[in-house]
């Protein structure tokens, strides 16, 4: 073993070395890091840089833009007495104008601890201004989707803000949400996300710094070049107006990244349109405390990706409808990065450890490890100093951080087994956010619809 180790330990310095001075061999023996992750942190990084500029100068505490009214639609399932916290944080916030908050109890009728502890929230509204609760039981189970189409059905206000019954949130969201919609060329915004159940397992803080590096600094950068990837079903606004004239929700799965690309239609007709991130907005959400369940969730979430990409709205993949700047980032980010680059890497895994000695794969993914490592460290340093709200506790999550690149390999890796999942299965029609036969009502999308429509044509 000793001599094993050895043999790691000086291949791994020959790798260091011949990378040091030949960068060509770091694009030999990984490639992949080069066209995708390399680019993607700097596109980020920039971002991030010139939000951070932006907020210099700026009257954090007087708003200069009108006061239009908010709706915010809770989408409630089994929460239970948990969606009294999401309630109450939506009474309490500080935004001086009109908000509705509708509660909709998606099968209020074997959901009743659910509906019967959001009418206990009546009495809360009681004396308060400004503020209404508006409750709507759907007594048979519809889905996610007919929730949120629901309530955007009775909302009033002119911004509509969707939240998930386990979601809570700072005082100030509501205000920094609705200074995003001070620029009438911004139909939707997305808001940024917290982990709540941060110390409850190893699992849980991996997905904290997760959720810190890529959903919250990444869309913060992303989004200063009009390229934020996805507006969180978790925790998102969008102008009314806008949202009926696209027809709302649509259904089958996925509907949060579904709206997002749906919206991405009108980019290269209206060029002026920006889909905006509040990253001064922040919910707060339970994620997956184990690893089974995590690996439930991103079943869903990661095979969604190649439904909606190749399947559904595989006819708008083209910069006629895109524009190029938002076709050649989905193209390359979007599914080059997320359906493509699982697959790749593991199959370039199977091929080294197939085609290689065992010492050369170990120093190699030595090697990589201590890359992403780095990264990681530069993208959550750069997070905390300057987008965190709250810097001291974030790098309480730095002793945790090694781990990380540990966790992103193995997503990844399973993120290639949903995606296979997707391909052979149509997981998507397995959803658990709406019943069988609601899925089953929906259009099917299959490869042989487009070639026989391309004859057609």
């Amino acid at each position: 073993m000793s001599e094993w180790w050895f043999t790691v330990r000086y291949l791994l310095t020959d790798l260091s070395g011949n990378i040091a001075n030949t960068p060509l061999v770091m694009a030999m023996l990984l490639p992949m890091l080069l066209a995708f992750e390399v680019p993607l942190m700097i596109l980020t990084l920039s971002g991030i840089l010139k939000w951070f500029s932006r907020q210099y100068g700026k009257d954090a505490n007087r708003r200069k833009g009108p006061l239009p009214k908010v709706s915010c639609i809770i989408t409630c399932y089994s929460e239970g007495e948990a969606i009294r916290i999401t309630v109450d944080t939506l009474r309490e916030q500080v935004y001086p104008g009109q908000i509705e908050i509708i509660a909709v109890i998606d099968g209020a009728q074997q959901n009743e601890h659910t509906y019967q502890a959001a009418r206990a929230c009546i009495y809360d509204f009681d004396g308060v201004t400004n503020r209404k609760l508006v409750l709507l039981p759907k007594w048979q189970r519809g889905g996610r989707v007919s929730t949120l189409n629901s309530g955007l059905a009775v909302a009033t206000g002119e911004i509509i803000i969707n939240a998930d019954g386990d979601t809570s949130f700072d005082n100030d969201m509501v205000d920094e949400i609705v200074r995003c919609f001070d620029d009438p060329n911004v139909p939707a915004v997305g808001g940024a996300l917290r982990v709540r159940n941060l110390s409850q397992s190893v699992v849980t803080r991996m997905q904290g710094i997760e959720y810190m590096i890529s959903m919250h600094g990444g869309k913060t950068g992303l989004s200063e070049w009009n390229l934020i990837n996805n507006i969180s079903g978790a925790f998102g606004a969008f102008r009314r107006d806008f949202l009926k004239s696209i027809g709302g929700w649509d259904t089958h799965t996925a509907e949060d990244l579904d709206l997002t690309v749906r919206i991405k239609h009108y980019l290269r007709r209206y060029p002026a349109m920006t889909i905006g991130f509040a990253a001064r907005a922040i919910g707060h959400t339970d994620v997956p405390a184990t690893v089974v369940d995590l690996c439930k969730q991103r079943l869903r979430w990661d095979g969604d990706l190649l439904f909606l990409y190749l399947r559904k709205h595989i006819y708008s993949m083209t910069p006629r409808i895109l524009g190029w700047k938002t076709f050649i980032y989905t193209l390359v980010f979007g599914i080059g990065q997320n359906i493509v680059l699982p697959l790749l890497v593991a199959i370039y895994l199977w091929w080294l450890v197939f085609s290689y000695p065992s010492q050369f794969v170990a120093a190699l993914m030595i090697g990589l490890y201590f890359i992403y490592l780095l990264f990681s460290l530069i993208n959550l340093l750069v997070f905390v100093i300057a987008i965190s709200e709250q810097p001291c506790k974030d790098l309480k999550i730095l002793p945790w951080l090694p781990l990380f690149p540990v966790y992103t390999f193995l997503t990844r890796m399973w993120a290639a087994v949903a995606i296979l999942n997707e391909l052979f299965r149509r997981a998507h029609e397995e959803s658990s956010m709406a019943p069988w036969w609601v899925l089953k009502r929906g259009q099917h999308f299959r490869w042989w619809h487009f070639r026989r429509d391309k004859r057609q044509k």
